[in-house]
């Protein structure tokens, strides 16, 4: 997410670092070229970059920090906004300098933008020779040397059936301690803002086994964190019936004939107690009892949803094509909280300014967040995506004016939510996960609790992967203050 006047986010904790552009680090292998990738977006993104580095180590690339350096560019864009495609074409012409002095340098352009425009970004960055779409990425290799035989290369093809569940991704900006998982791709939510279904074709499940073996793999190198990404975790659904080729070499008793996401969170929990388990993100239409109840079991899966509302209207979410009303919405909260509790972490998003949206649908928006007393939001005004049902069926008829002051009130209103909620935390004992030092003083470590909001404590005899109880002293909106009681065991 961009955090921008446009685009503003309350995250959790003033430590975390906003999801919206990240790069490749140095990496010395003794592989004879070097690789630049720079990701935008969503966490989605930010875990095809691992896929898109693992297939490119093996055509023998080391990874960069430096793009002067690098033999071959990639920009993983975002299509969500405007802004954030307004900020890739910026970054091309940073890159030209570099190029200019090292012409033989490729430069592509991968995910949700690249898929969007396909061949037309050809046309409008002269630039860029490589164009690849999110399902196309094994297809990089061939395509690269294309690209280095003088020619333009473009891949945009949107499969049915392609989950990278047979990659090893290649850990970027890793910490070492927590890491993303994915476990679905594509999105068949057609909701009337969003780009996704057209950027990144119809959802299709990864075979869990796969996962369970991932999340193995990466407890083995002593992460202590997976967090399950898909653009709509709840409607995971894996059936060897219609997944044939992820059955052809297990044997029948050992497939599981539907494994839905409640079953997959189990699956996962069960690798072991000291493997922290998150999800992003659910989808208020589609998240079941079952799912709530597995969390509520299982004290590794950290309480914590993340739960989109866009609008408080229901004729505005009509509009949305959200599939669910206001009161649906309220209810599965109120669920949440019956069953799992108070402490439960609840963030979502909001949209303000969406077509037609009158004052009192606005004011709508504010009552449910009064309602609901999020944690946290990622919080933006309407901006309108070519090819959306939205643009083609409604006018943005919201003048930017109103929708800046629409925005700014939500984001008071969250802001007060979230000091609101951190201040029922002073006093309470929790654990927290050590992620690392504090970015802000040396003399503190952070790490976050099972609620997803950021823990601030002074360092001590501990290190990131630490699992600490923590009595809560203090806290702000976005971050929790804390004093450390023990280690905690389980470590």
């Amino acid at each position: 997410m961009n955090n921008l006047i446009a685009d503003i986010d309350i995250i959790p904790g003033e430590e975390a670092q906003a999801c919206d552009f990240k790069t490749t680090v140095d990496e010395h292998t003794g592989k004879t070229r070097k690789l630049y990738i720079e990701s935008y977006g969503c966490a989605m993104n930010f875990a095809d970059s691992e896929v898109v580095a693992a297939i490119m180590k093996e055509g023998g690339f080391d990874t960069t920090s430096d793009f002067y350096q690098a033999d071959v560019i990639f920009l993983n864009t975002c299509s969500i906004r405007e802004k954030a495609e307004q900020t890739v074409r910026k970054r091309l012409t940073d890159f030209q300098r570099a190029k200019k002095s090292k012409p033989e340098m490729t430069i592509g352009v991968l995910g949700c933008m690249a898929e969007r425009l396909k061949e037309k970004f050809l046309e409008e960055e002269k630039i860029v020779d490589i164009v690849v779409g999110p399902d196309a990425y094994r297809d990089l290799p061939n395509l690269l040397s294309i690209a280095e035989e003088g020619q333009k290369a473009v891949n945009t093809f949107l499969s049915r059936e392609e989950t990278y569940a047979d990659i090893s991704p290649v850990r970027l900006n890793s910490n070492g301690v927590t890491a993303f998982v994915s476990i679905m791709r594509g999105c068949d939510n057609m909701c009337s803002f969003c780009v996704v279904p057209f950027t990144r074709g119809r959802e299709r499940s990864r075979d869990p086994y796969s996962i369970v073996e991932e999340a193995k793999d990466l407890f083995s190198k002593g992460y202590k964190e997976v967090t399950l990404l898909g653009q709509n975790v709840d409607s995971y659904k894996w059936s060897p019936e219609e997944n044939n080729k992820a059955r052809l070499n297990r044997k029948e008793e050992d497939v599981t004939t539907v494994v839905n996401f409640a079953n997959l969170l189990e699956m996962v929990a069960l690798v072991d107690p000291s493997l922290r388990v998150r999800f992003s993100t659910s989808h208020p239409k589609d998240i079941t009892d079952d799912v709530l109840y597995t969390m509520k079991k299982y004290d590794n899966i950290c309480k914590y949803i993340h739960l989109p509302a866009q609008s408080g209207n229901s004729r505005v979410l009509e509009m949305m094509n959200r599939t669910y009303d206001r009161e649906w919405y309220l209810e599965r909260v109120s669920k949440i909280r019956e069953i799992l509790g108070e402490e439960c972490g609840i963030s979502s998003d909001m949209i303000t300014g969406f077509c037609s949206e009158t004052e009192e649908e606005h004011q709508d928006t504010l009552s449910l967040m009064d309602i609901v007393k999020f944690d946290f939001s990622y919080m933006f005004f309407y901006s309108e995506r070519p090819g959306t049902l939205a643009a083609k069926k409604y006018p943005d008829d919201i003048s930017l004016e109103v929708k800046k002051r629409r925005l700014s009130e939500v984001i008071k209103k969250q802001s007060a939510s979230s000091l609101e909620r951190n201040k029922l935390d002073l006093g309470k004992e929790q654990i927290m996960l050590v992620e690392g030092p504090s970015k802000k003083s040396e003399d503190d470590f952070k790490g976050r609790n099972s609620a997803n909001k950021v823990v601030i404590v002074p360092a001590g005899n501990y290190s990131k992967g630490d699992y600490l109880t923590v009595k809560i002293i203090d806290c702000t909106p976005a971050t929790l203050f804390g004093e450390v009681l023990e280690i905690n065991p389980k470590n």
